[in-house]
């Protein structure tokens, strides 16, 4: 079946591909066209214990592999997921309404940071401690913990997919990773992909579940003895849920949540510049990217000038089927988000924002929209809408602009347009954040860089050798050269 008459989607546990213990399946529909895409397999409680139960079994001997081996299979990952590229563009696009361009771009991202975690098998070091004991031998050992829970979600379903679980097993964990509701097929891929690479059975596991029993399949998931460690990215209510039911088991969380990225716009800024990072960073994938650029804080000194030529830019950025190519702009991923995004700029026009759009919204469909002077009484000015719509916020000066970058409960991703440097890193340093960008677009991401935010945007880090850190469990083991002397 294609994925427009909807494919179907089984499990993937311990190696083989299996329908749920009950045969509950449930639909995935295209976003624009309403059909069904996907048919996935529904778990259940039963199936989420299974998938825990096989990753655990398959703990002992992965974590044993070497780092050489490891390094292998996940270089064969990357060149699988690499050659299912088409298999992808069709998922993404069938499931989120995404462009070819963004779903390439997804593989694309998502291979490096496999081939980034197979780098990373042999960085997994220790060190030796000076110990005031004579004849201590204390070393600082860094371990795999056990069983490690991704859950990842639709917006860039292969990189975030990937990101989930690409270190976890570089470092010598198992996995479960649970697919979001709205990309069944697309997170199954990934398995796929692990599985055509040789992974041993049950190193790698991928469960979909219906959307009305999402919470008691994590939570069966989070409570399983056997899970040591979960990373979530999602939005910041489901991220405090998470973090609060991993609380009651003590089990460390990776948070990577909502986001309300600033862009500023300082009165020396190359306005050329920052009117190309301002439109990539908040219309690329319709703005539905965590780093995306939410709003744009601009000196009045320069602030008519950018509008003038951001206004122009966005003219051109309209949306279309992405089945046709024939737009920059794709879907935004169902009718619900699309209702939800257009209040907001309602409401902001309602109280006075000037709209500036090519168009208005069809369904799902929805142009770049950018709203010009909106002040704090706006609900689009502190709520994240993660759609093709950013906010301009005109400030005096140096001073309010920090205050206004920091006028937010999210901290994820920022930028700062400025041509002296020096005064940028001054800036940059101010703002907080967990990435802060001078000259360049709030929307970047690279496999090797430690990606998280602060605030409301989550804690811990992703990539590189921060993803270590994350993913082991540093011990002190000490061996002692001379005969004990002790005081009794």
């Amino acid at each position: 079946m294609d994925t427009q008459s909807g494919t179907t989607v089984d499990l993937f546990i311990n190696g083989q591909t299996v329908p749920s213990g009950s045969q509950r399946r449930f639909e995935r529909r295209n976003p624009i066209t309403g059909d069904v895409a996907t048919i996935a397999a529904a778990a259940q409680v039963e199936d989420a214990i299974a998938a825990a139960a096989s990753a655990a079994a398959a703990f002992p001997d992965w974590s044993e592999t070497g780092p050489n081996a490891r390094r292998a299979l996940l270089l064969k990952a990357a060149d699988a997921l690499a050659g299912r590229a088409a298999d992808f563009v069709a998922s993404m696009t069938a499931e989120a309404g995404a462009t070819e361009g963004w779903a390439r771009f997804n593989v694309m991202l998502a291979s490096s940071m496999l081939r980034e975690a197979a780098s990373l098998t042999t960085q997994i070091s220790g060190e030796i401690i000076p110990s005031d004991k004579p004849g201590c031998l204390a070393m600082a050992v860094r371990q795999p913990v056990g069983v490690i829970l991704g859950m990842a979600p639709w917006n860039a379903p292969v990189i975030l997919g990937v990101r989930a679980i690409a270190t976890a097993l570089a470092c010598g964990n198992t996995v479960v990773l649970k697919a979001s509701e709205l990309c069944p097929r697309t997170h199954t891929l990934i398995a796929q992909a692990f599985a055509d690479a040789g992974f041993p059975k049950g190193v790698v596991n991928v469960i979909s579940n219906a959307p009305d029993q999402a919470s008691e399949i994590v939570n069966a998931l989070i409570d399983h003895p056997a899970v040591a460690r979960i990373n979530f990215t999602g939005s910041t209510r489901v991220g405090r849920i998470i973090a609060q039911r991993a609380a009651a088991h003590l089990k460390p969380v990776l948070l990577e949540l909502g986001g309300k990225a600033p862009l500023l716009v300082l009165d020396d800024a190359d306005l050329d510049e920052a009117v190309k990072a301002a439109a990539f960073g908040a219309f690329f994938n319709q703005g539905q990217i965590c780093m995306s650029t939410e709003r744009i804080v601009v000196d009045n000194a320069v602030a008519d000038e950018f509008i003038a030529k951001f206004s122009a830019k966005g003219t051109v950025l309209v949306a279309g089927d992405p089945r046709e190519g024939k737009t920059p702009l794709g879907s935004i991923v169902d009718p619900g988000a699309a209702s939800c995004i257009q209040a907001l700029v309602d409401d902001a026009v309602d109280q006075g924002a000037t709209l500036h759009q090519a168009g208005q919204r069809v369904g799902t469909l929805m142009p770049a929209a950018i709203l010009d002077h909106v002040i704090p009484k706006m609900r689009i000015y502190g709520e994240e809408s993660f759609g093709p719509v950013v906010t301009v916020v005109r400030v005096n000066g140096e001073e309010e602009a920090i205050r206004v970058a920091n006028d937010t409960e999210y901290g994820l991703s920022a930028a700062v347009f400025t041509k002296d440097i020096t005064r940028g890193l001054r800036v940059a340093k101010r703002i907080k954040s967990g990435i802060c960008h001078i000259n360049g677009a709030t929307v970047h991401d690279e496999a090797q860089m430690p990606f998280g935010g602060v605030k409301a945007s989550g804690y811990g880090r992703f990539g590189g050798k921060a993803g270590i850190d994350a993913f082991t469990e540093l011990r002190w083991i000490t061996v002692e050269t001379l005969p004990g002397q002790f005081p009794i």
